[in-house]
């Protein structure tokens, strides 16, 4: 093992032993970790200025109470969450999410996460992440008024357009957002757009930012497969999730001649040879706020596979490009052995480490291409960043003036990955090009700034 390689698991046996029990966080450190010997080989002033450990250890984590109560006039408690991990680029720049499942490992690994998606969008902007263990779902508006209020109540004092600017994720769409600034209009009594994004068009928002996490993942993909002469055109397309992201994501693919034949929720997948009727699936989803398999008691050939995920329909029909839009951890190996057989040229993350290190594996050593969510997805929080110029300068831009914006950042992600793993000596690595691509950046502005 080489010294730079010894060094790296010093520093990870510490990030164990000093955050116990937060798995997701363990594994987002281990997969930038493993693209950096050659990076510590080449550059020593990294190993010299403790690099690695500064950047495991978030710069402030906040965790709070947040009491609301409900219709019924019960009292609840949550815990809240905001973790600055880096502020080296820019402000601290990332989403909010509210789910059960939510954990300070949860957020830590998103932040982390953040630092480098960030850094590859080429704008000026720190990482971090947060959210709540609170449950959106079956609650009504005013109970999630409620409870964003009081969340915003505390978090506040930790937010501002130079500091630290919040956006939506997981549980946290343009409602909530709403809310959200509502409140912190009304503490600080200052109308300050540029504090969170994800804002309603009338109100500070910026046109394609709904799209953008898709669309991105989309742009990116289109990039990775013109490597190979290949392209959307004619293609059959898996997308994991029907929110937001895989919405977008499908409208994009359709649009750029691709099939999508599969999508999924959480409690199964649906299957039409015919391709996905986005008109419908959004019905479902958007507005009736329903369960996917609805979607196939209304279309003839669409076949509804309960408890299964979307890779499961590989099983059914060839597949050309896999894109998993939902959550974490949702395309294991075994799902990547059904893509690979199926035939998959490319795989795409849309959203946040939704493909596990073994899958990943087995992707890359099938000469799959595979994208990763750090740089894949990161159009959604480059729109924000566009959403912050706009509110910056007061002004407002264009659809297809900032769709154009996008796909330009979304190319030039792609161009500084191939460019950087080549660089590297691991041609078509795009995990580790965007991994050494974004860390290379952070860390020279750490040093640039002493130690702090």
């Amino acid at each position: 093992m080489s010294p730079s390689s010894q060094r790296i698991e010093k520093v990870y046996e510490q990030v164990i032993s000093r955050n116990p029990g937060e798995l997701e966080f363990h594994q987002a450190v281990r997969e930038v970790f493993d693209s950096l010997p050659r990076v510590l080989s080449r550059h020593p002033q990294y190993v010299e200025a403790s690099i690695l450990e500064r950047i495991c250890e978030p710069e402030r984590q906040i965790i709070f109470r947040v009491p609301w109560t409900d219709d019924e006039g019960n009292v609840h408690i949550n815990r809240g969450f905001r973790v600055q991990y880096n502020s080296a680029l820019g402000p601290y720049k990332g989403g909010l999410r509210f789910h059960p499942s939510v954990l300070l490992g949860t957020v830590k690994f998103l932040g982390f996460e953040q630092i480098f998606k960030n850094a590859l969008t080429g704008l000026p902007i720190g990482g971090g992440k947060g959210g709540s263990d609170f449950d959106p779902k079956g609650r009504s508006d005013a109970e999630i008024m409620r409870f964003c209020q009081s969340f915003m109540t505390e978090a506040y004092r930790h937010l501002g357009d130079r500091v630290d600017v919040p956006a939506g994720d997981i549980g946290v769409g343009g409602r909530e957002i709403g809310y959200l600034f509502g409140q912190y209009k009304r503490i600080t009594n200052r109308y300050e757009s540029g504090v969170l994004t994800g804002k309603g068009i009338s109100w500070g928002g910026s046109l394609v930012r709904t799209e953008a996490t898709g669309y991105g993942t989309v742009f990116f993909t289109q990039h990775m497969l013109a490597t190979r002469g290949r392209s959307f055109d004619g293609a059959k397309v898996l997308v994991s999730g029907s929110g937001n992201v895989a919405i977008y994501a499908i409208e994009k693919v359709t649009e750029l001649g691709g099939t999508v034949v599969g999508a999924s929720d959480s409690s199964g997948s649906i299957y039409d040879p015919d391709g996905i009727d986005l008109q419908l699936l959004r019905e479902i989803k958007e507005v009736r706020r329903g369960r996917i398999s609805e979607y196939a008691q209304e279309r003839d050939r669409a076949e509804y596979i309960g408890g299964a995920p979307v890779w499961a329909v590989a099983e059914k029909t060839p597949v050309d490009v896999a894109l998993p839009c939902a959550t974490q951890n949702e395309l294991g190996e075994q799902d990547a052995a059904l893509l690979i057989a199926a035939g998959v040229q490319a795989v795409a993350e849309g959203a946040n480490m939704p493909t596990t290190p073994e899958a990943i594996r087995a992707l890359r050593d099938a000469g799959v291409l595979f994208g990763p969510g750090k740089a894949a997805n990161a159009g959604g929080v480059a729109t924000s960043a566009l959403e912050m110029q706009q509110n910056a300068t007061r002004d407002s831009w264009s659809f297809e003036y900032t769709e154009q914006r996008l796909a330009e950042i979304m190319e030039n992600i792609h161009t500084r990955c191939a460019e950087t793993a080549e660089e590297y000596g691991v041609p078509g690595d795009y995990v580790s090009g965007a991994n050494i691509a974004g860390f290379t950046q952070v860390a020279d502005a750490m040093i640039a700034q002493g130690v702090i």
